[in-house]
């Protein structure tokens, strides 16, 4: 793993937007006071350092906290995958970083951790706990599905970011 000094002598990390700032030029299309890095798939930001790719949240925490347990993860805390800024990550395990996710994309009742049951012709309330899911009970009216989810999430830790719809 990249130490921070290596990381210091490489780039800036500027606290207003959270970029990575070159301070060496290392390719020959990089100049000194680019924003270092590219999007992944995934839409993280991404930097090339010494021949290995590495999300730049994580060099970004490096440069600031000086290592990472490699058990665990950084979570953007407003979601904002792109947002660096040391203030919006926090280290986490990473059931912690399932706790604050955005509602997927597929959820058709818009809140997550509630679904109709199409078999019993009521709402559904579950959530995850340890990897597993746990029911929560079924519900006539989704109102009250999303009550006893938004209590579960209360009592199990869960962030309050957690089934934004950003």
């Amino acid at each position: 793993m990249i130490t921070k000094s290596e990381l210091d002598e490489l780039f800036l990390h500027c606290h207003e937007t959270g970029n990575l700032i070159r301070k060496v030029r290392t390719a020959r299309r990089t100049q000194v006071g680019d924003i270092a890095g590219s999007y992944d798939k995934y839409g993280y930001k991404q930097v090339k350092v010494k021949g290995k790719i590495y999300r730049a949240h994580r060099l970004v925490w490096i440069m600031i906290h000086g290592s990472i347990d490699p058990k665990l993860s950084i979570d953007h805390i407003d979601g904002v995958k792109d947002n660096n800024r040391i203030n919006n990550l926090r280290l986490v395990t990473h059931q912690d970083n399932h706790k604050n996710i955005k509602t997927p994309s597929h959820n058709t009742s818009g809140h997550t951790g509630v679904s109709w049951n199409k078999a019993i012709s009521k709402w559904a309330a579950y959530i995850s706990i340890g990897g597993k899911q746990e029911g929560l009970g079924v519900f006539t009216n989704k109102e009250d599905a999303i009550k006893v989810r938004a209590a579960a999430e209360i009592k199990h830790n869960y962030h309050p970011n957690h089934g934004r719809n950003i």
